[in-house]
Formats: C-alpha cells, sequence, structure tokens
C-alpha cells in the first residue's frame, strides 16, 4: 500500500525534476546564443569556460574529495592532484582541437561550419563531458608522457604568444594616441595629455615597484633576487636608451617612450609578482608570513592568473600578429552566381566597391561597408536585423582554427601550472597557484624575453635599412 501511495509521489518528483532540468538546460541553451550573437561574445564564453575548467582543476588539486565517487577521497579511486588536473585540461584541450580541425578554412558566417563555433553549446558541452570520462580511462602513464613531451612545450608557446601580445599592443597604443595628435581636431589636446601622463605613470610606476622589491624581497641572502631586479632595472634602462637613439628614431619615427614605458612597466611587473610568487624557505618572500591573508591572497592571485590567461587566449586569435587568411581586413563576400561583372566580379563585390569609392568621397559614412541594408537592399527586415546584429556576417573576425589551438596551448599551460612542484600550504587548504621557483623563474625570464622581443621590432628596421632594405 505505501508503495502505491509512493509511486505518484515519485513520478511528479521525477516528472518536475525532469521538466526544471529541461528547463534550466533550454534556458542556458537561449542565453549562450544570444551572448554567441557577436563575435567577442563567443569568445567570452569560451573564455568563462576555459576560467571554470581551470578552477576545478585547482580544486581538484587543493582537495581530497572524488568527483567522479561521491562519498570517497580521491586517495581511495587514484584520481588525486597530477592526474585529475591533467584529465580535465586535456579533454578541454582535445575538444578545441577537434573544433579547430573541423572550421579549418571558415571566412564566414554563412559557412555552414561557423554554426558550429557560435552555437550547438548544447552537444558541445555534452562531447566535453564525454571527453572527460575518457580521459578517467586513459592510464595514468600516458598523462606522464603527455605532461613531459606536449603541455610543457605548449606551456612555453603561450607565455610566448602573450609576450608578443604585450609588445604589439604597446606599439598599437603608442601609435593611436600619436595618430590622434597629428590629425590635429579638437581631441588633440586630449590625446597629447593622455599620452605624457600615460608614460610618466609607467615610467614611475616601474621606479616605485623596483625600490619596494629592493627593500621587501632583496635582503642579504636573496641572491636570486637581487639578480633579476637588476638585471631588470639594466634592461629598462637599456630599453629606453634604445628608444630615443637617433637611429632608431630615424628607421622608425613613431618608436619613442610610449612603448617602452609600457613594457617597462609590465617586465617591473612580472619581476615583482615573480619575487611575491616565490616560496619562503629562505625568508626572502615576507608575504606569505601574514596567516591572516594567505587564503584571501591566494585565493585572489589564482583567479588573477585563471582571468590572466583567458583573455590572453580571446585576444590573440584575433589579434592580427596571430591571424590566418582572412586578417587582411578586407571583407569577405561570397560569390553571386546569378550574375557577374567587370573582370568577373559578382554584383555583390561591384556594389561593395561602389559603397568603398562613397566613403572614401565622403558621402556615405563608413558604417555604410558593414551595414547590410546597403550591402543588400533586396533584403528582408527581419534578415536585415540579423545581420546588423551579426558583426561576422561579412567575414570572421578572427581565424576560428588558431583560436582553438590557442585554447589547447593555454589548457596545457594551466596543467603545468598547477602541477609544477607544488605542495600544501602552511596554513589553508587551498593550493597557491604558482608559488614555486619554477614559476618565479618563468616570470623573470619571460620579463627579459619581453624585453629583447621590444628591443628587436626597434632595432629591426635600422639594422635592415642600414644593410639596404631593398635587397631583402
Amino acid at each position: 500500500m505505501g508503495a502505491l501511495i509512493s509511486l505518484p509521489i515519485t513520478m511528479g518528483t521525477t516528472f518536475a525534476a525532469s521538466c526544471l532540468g529541461g528547463c534550466c538546460s533550454s534556458a542556458l541553451s537561449k542565453t549562450l546564443s544570444a551572448l554567441s550573437t557577436s563575435s567577442l561574445g563567443t569568445r567570452l564564453i569560451y573564455a568563462v569556460w576555459l576560467l571554470l575548467n581551470s578552477l576545478l582543476s585547482w580544486i581538484s588539486m587543493s582537495t581530497n574529495k572524488s568527483f567522479l565517487w561521491p562519498g570517497k577521497t580521491c586517495t581511495d579511486t587514484g584520481e588525486c592532484g597530477f592526474f585529475t588536473v591533467h584529465r580535465l585540461n586535456f579533454a578541454l584541450g582535445l575538444m578545441h582541437i577537434l573544433l579547430g580541425g573541423l572550421l579549418l578554412g571558415v571566412k564566414s558566417t554563412k559557412d555552414k561550419r561557423a554554426e558550429l563555433q557560435n552555437t550547438w553549446w548544447s552537444l558541445k558541452f555534452i562531447v566535453y563531458i564525454m571527453l572527460v570520462v575518457v580521459s578517467f580511462l586513459l592510464p595514468n602513464g600516458f598523462y606522464v608522457f603527455f605532461s613531459k613531451w606536449v603541455s610543457v612545450p605548449s606551456g612555453a608557446v603561450f607565455i610566448l604568444i602573450g609576450l608578443i601580445l604585450l609588445v604589439d599592443f604597446a606599439h598599437e597604443w603608442a601609435e593611436t594616441c600619436i595618430y590622434h595628435v597629428e590629425i590635429d581636431d579638437e581631441n588633440s589636446s586630449f590625446w597629447k595629455k593622455f599620452l605624457v601622463v600615460g608614460t610618466s605613470a609607467m615610467y614611475t610606476a616601474s621606479v616605485a615597484m623596483t625600490i619596494v622589491m629592493y627593500v621587501l624581497f632583496c635582503h642579504n641572502q636573496c641572491t636570486m633576487n637581487q639578480s633579476a631586479v637588476t638585471v631588470n632595472l639594466i634592461l629598462t634602462c637599456l630599453t629606453l636608451i634604445i628608444s630615443i637613439h637617433p637611429k632608431i628614431q630615424e628607421a622608425n619615427p613613431k618608436s619613442g617612450l610610449a612603448q617602452s614605458s609600457m613594457v617597462s612597466v609590465y617586465c617591473t611587473y612580472l619581476t615583482m609578482s615573480a619575487m611575491a610568487s616565490e616560496p619562503d624557505d629562505k625568508l626572502c618572500n615576507p608575504l606569505v608570513r601574514s596567516s591572516g591573508t594567505r587564503n584571501a591572497s591566494i585565493i585572489l592571485g589564482s583567479l588573477f592568473t585563471f582571468i590572466a590567461v583567458a583573455y590572453t587566449t580571446t585576444r590573440a586569435a584575433a589579434n592580427s600578429a596571430f591571424q590566418g587568411s582572412n586578417s587582411t581586413g578586407e571583407i569577405y563576400l561570397p560569390d553571386d552566381i546569378e550574375y557577374d561583372g567587370l573582370n568577373g566580379q559578382s554584383r555583390h563585390q561591384l556594389r561593395y566597391e561602389a559603397i568603398r569609392q562613397a566613403v572614401d568621397e565622403g558621402s556615405l559614412p563608413e558604417s555604410a561597408l558593414y551595414d547590410s541594408p546597403w550591402l543588400n537592399p533586396t533584403a528582408t527586415n527581419s534578415q536585415q536585423q540579423m545581420d546588423i546584429n551579426d558583426d561576422e556576417y561579412q567575414g570572421t573576425q578572427y581565424n576560428y582554427s588558431l583560436f582553438h589551438l590557442i585554447f589547447f596551448l593555454a589548457t596545457q599551460w594551466i596543467a603545468i601550472l598547477l602541477t609544477i612542484n607544488v605542495g600544501k600550504d602552511d596554513v589553508g587548504d587551498f593550493i597557491p597557484v604558482g608559488r614555486t621557483y619554477f614559476y618565479s623563474w618563468v616570470k623573470i625570464v619571460s620579463a627579459w624575453i619581453c624585453y629583447v622581443l621590444y628591443n628587436w621590432t626597434l632595432v629591426a628596421p635600422a639594422f635592415i635599412e642600414g644593410f639596404g632594405g631593398d635587397e631583402f
């Protein structure tokens, strides 16, 4: 009798849970689809996915709870620490490799394969879960081999990409300011002040951080810190001198103190971050001795690290320095098979060229180059509204395959960052991300490489010009 009475209740509960789960899944899918109507929204979704996977990996290093068998410890099930982190990041990385291969050569959202990049979120999440399950079926020996020969080199490449982005951004920021100053319009004075104040502030911050490092981290026994801070100071001064050298200015007139100030403040920050990330076994890192703020600093530092990785990954794929075949800035226009114009141009291409000429002459605003009502006046109102919301209607804003390749590199860097020479903190429950000498040296050497990359961008034009650029 009790079974008969409980049967409707059980069926009702199951039905309600199923409906609630279906509604939540549908709502989440619709939300993601709405966010992914623009290229930036799509990239942000992938970045958040990477962030959540990184946080899950970090928690798996900091707790002894099993993911797959509730009620058991990860020690009992053999899924602890190193192997769990590598399994989770292997699964997400493999999904990005598969997506990169499937999206190879996509240049417009009119390509049916583009839907796989910007929609189908439920399907991609299911595939990710399946890959996580498969990753736990692989033996531990596979991940030992994979981390050594794939994860470590991939992490090194990812770091290099981040440094190239920084150098490229420094040039882009300064050249943008100089451009607005040179056009001499009503906003020129603002850009001039912004350039001067920004440059001064960054050099001031570099000097301040250098003083702080000498005071806090460079005690008598801290030779590593003393050497790192001194080398950074020398490189900062050398970069400043090179950036204003007459021959460098002659070959590259837009180079100057603005770019070098950004590189200097970033590299000085990296060096100070390396000091703050090292263990305190030699009493060279006083920041980790305060137990009251230790957990908070670990959590905030870990979140900042993961967000920085997600930002670098999202920005890299859309940066011109890493763009693939669709990086020329030309709008991709599919062939119109109904009519061929002069020199084999389609009607759509002829219309676009006419609009471009009108924009150059000032007859039309520049937005006309991207607005569907101008390019395709025969389209319906619903089609025009959809095209206006889609900033990739005329061509992709970034290389899809390259985007997923860089995300794969990011997953492997996260795996290495979490598993290289880590141990439980003396106080607290969380693994301190990057608090190892390995990561400290990674930051220090990264700062040196960044100086080299930036100075090469200054010296190379003068070098080529001195040896006769026409011959190259």
